[in-house]
Parts: structure tokens; C-alpha cells; sequence
């Protein structure tokens, strides 16, 4: 879904930057890779997966600023790839989906989750069990499914239950991830911190020093990453002090303020 919000309506000028985090990229952009989640970051948290809005103007934004970073931009999001691609388009930045499970290259090479058939069969029980949650929402993500229970609150522990059980029955090669209002089973070997580590090592990211955003939980590993190679890693929202985020910025309305801003 798309919005028609505009950056910096009816500014003259370009609001100075403020966020210290991001005053080094608008300084020395060839010196730096940009890793961004999407939900809660990018964008808005919506009611339900499916409902998230893009403003009209950020696909072309982004864009804009990943050529001012020499190709140097990657999207890291727990959503699944073919999810995300149409939300941008017509434009297809380099991703990291599924937490890191799945992943795209600069140059368009795509590395894809295995998804046993055990799984497949796992998720419809999930789903099958989900009827006695009224209010919650499963999200199948082809290697992993989701539990969203903002709208099933009294569940919750009852669903971290179904999920653990169903985790010991998926086995090692499986992990469980919670986040805001929602539980996931996903790929064990997969975390943001790695897809920023993967990324990194290839053209056009090698060389340069990592900013991580995001603004949950499941972003921590993407921090870590970040800050051991002498990064910068920053949280959207408040961060209450639990996170290894050394900076932080209000909102995604800010952020995507921010970014505008960076866009020459």
C-alpha cells in the first residue's frame, strides 16, 4: 500500500541534520554502508503484516540514496524477499529476508532458504491451531512462520508454548525469535548480524563502515555486527536502555525525514 506523504513539506530549505549517527554518511558517503530494516524502521507498524503503507516517495528516495552510497545500501527485514520487492518497486535493492535465511546480492545472486517438507506440514498445524487464538494472525514466510498476537494479547504465553513445542519438533536446524507482539520460527543459522557480515565481504559494502537501523529485538545482532567493525548501530524509538544501540532516532517518520534530508 502506498500514502501520499511528502518529506519536509513546504520547506524552502532542507532541515540541517541533527541526528549525530548520521552526520558522518552525509559527510564521507563513500566511506559508509547503510543496512536498514523495513517494519518499524522504514515504515510504520501496522494492525496487521499485510497492511503496512509506503509513502509514495521512499521507493525513489531510497534509490536516490543508494547511488549517493555507490550501490551501497541493503534492506535486512524478517519479511520474505518476494515480499518485500514489490513494496519498492520499481526498484530491487540488495536484501536480506527471513532475518538473514535468504538473502540477495548487489549483483542480483539470490541464496534461498531450504524448506522441508516436514516444515510445510509443521506450519498448517500452527495454523490449524491458531483458530483457538481468536485475534491472532499467522504469517507463513516460506523457511519460517509467524505468530502475531497484537490483537490476541491474552494468548500470549499459550502461543510461546505452541511455538516451543513446535520448535523441539522442527529440531536443531530451527530457532525460535520473538519481537514486538509476535513469535517466529525460523532457520537457525540466519541472523541480521551475519547478513551484515555477508554483505561486507562483497562489492559494493567491502571496505566501508557499517550504519545498522532498526528498532527491534530481532535487530540487536545487526547492531552487534555493526559496532564490532567500528560502525554505528541506532534504534528507532525508545530504547530504555536495553539495546546495544549507541544512538536512536523518534520515529520512522523521523527516519525517512532523515534520509530525505541526506538525499542531495
Amino acid at each position: 500500500m502506498s500514502s501520499q506523504e511528502q518529506p519536509n513539506e513546504g520547506e524552502a530549505e532542507p532541515r540541517p541534520l541533527k541526528e549525530p549517527a548520521l552526520t558522518a554518511l552525509s559527510l564521507y558517503p563513500q566511506d559508509w554502508a547503510l543496512f536498514l530494516d523495513i517494519d518499524g524502521t522504514l515504515l510504520d507498524l501496522a494492525e496487521r503484516p499485510e497492511a503496512i503503507v509506503v509513502p509514495d516517495y521512499l521507493p525513489g528516495m531510497l534509490h536516490a540514496l543508494s547511488r549517493q552510497l555507490g550501490g551501497a545500501l541493503a534492506l535486512v527485514t524478517g519479511r520474505a524477499i518476494e515480499f518485500v520487492d514489490p513494496l519498492f518497486g520499481p526498484f530491487r535493492f540488495p536484501v536480506a529476508g527471513l532475518h538473514g535465511a535468504e538473502r540477495r546480492d548487489a549483483a542480483g545472486r539470490l541464496r534461498r532458504a531450504h524448506i522441508p517438507h516436514a516444515f510445510q506440514q509443521m506450519k498448517q498445524r500452527i495454523q490449524q491451531e491458531a483458530a483457538a487464538w481468536p485475534g491472532a494472525i499467522v504469517e507463513d514466510k516460506g523457511a519460517a512462520v509467524a505468530v502475531h498476537f497484537r490483537h490476541a494479547p491474552a494468548h500470549e504465553a499459550e502461543i510461546g508454548e505452541t511455538m516451543l513445542r513446535h520448535l523441539e519438533e522442527a529440531g536443531s536446524d530451527w530457532n525460535l525469535q520473538r519481537g514486538k507482539m509476535v513469535i517466529e520460527i525460523c532457520p537457525a543459522h540466519a541472523s541480521k548480524g551475519h547478513a551484515v557480515e555477508a554483505f561486507l565481504a562483497e562489492a559494493p559494502f567491502e571496505g566501508r563502515r557499517p550504519i545498522a537501523i532498526g528498532d527491534d529485538v530481532t535487530d540487536e545482532t545487526m547492531f552487534a555486527a555493526a559496532n564490532r567493525v567500528g560502525g554505528q548501530s541506532v534504534r528507532i524509538g525508545d530504547t530504555n536502555g536495553k539495546t546495544l544501540a549507541r544512538a536512536s532516532i523518534a520515529s520512522p517518520a523521523r527516519l525517512r525525514d532523515v534520509l530525505g534530508t541526506l538525499v542531495k
